[in-house]
């Protein structure tokens, strides 16, 4: 499991029009990693377009915003169409990023067991470290608090 302070890790995967984007790109940049499990679905949706709304905040804060779920390409590519979305959203339907950052997990409903994506958070500072991890995430007012964070912690 990853934790504050650890380096991380680095990937390679393709975006939403299929050019590879990777993490290290980013270097000198925050980055907010965003895993979500599914495009189109209701919470998913809502978190896409809060990250959306707030991007021109996130760009004066020097803030990235990179969404990571198993989806395909395409299926990204459509997302973002139907909704008008600004952020980029990385395709992983192998699982290899989503499993190195520990967000695929095993969960439960109704009593069957299953793997997905459990909603989490990840702040990169410009050194390319873990500032801040968010788990299971909350989507309601997220967006706002992840941005509130990152002007926190730049003041300091």
């Amino acid at each position: 499991m990853l934790t504050v302070s650890a380096i991380a890790p680095d990937f390679t995967l393709p975006n939403q029009d299929g050019e590879k984007v990777r993490l290290a790109d980013y270097q000198g940049q925050w980055v907010v990693l965003y895993f979500y499990p599914k495009d189109n679905t209701s919470g998913c949706t809502r978190e896409a377009i809060d990250f959306t709304e707030h991007l021109e905040e996130y760009k004066r804060l020097n803030a990235r915003i990179i969404g990571i779920s198993p989806d395909s390409v395409e299926s990204h590519r459509q997302f973002i169409e139907k909704h008008s979305l600004k952020v980029d959203l990385l395709a992983d339907p192998e699982h290899l990023v989503l499993e190195q950052y520990g967000v695929w997990q095993e969960k439960s409903m109704y009593g069957k067991k299953y793997f997905g994506v459990e909603r989490t958070t990840f702040l990169i500072n410009p050194a390319g470290k873990i500032e801040k991890i968010w788990e299971k995430v909350q989507v309601d007012g997220h967006a706002d608090a992840v941005m509130c964070d990152i002007q926190e912690i730049q003041k300091k």
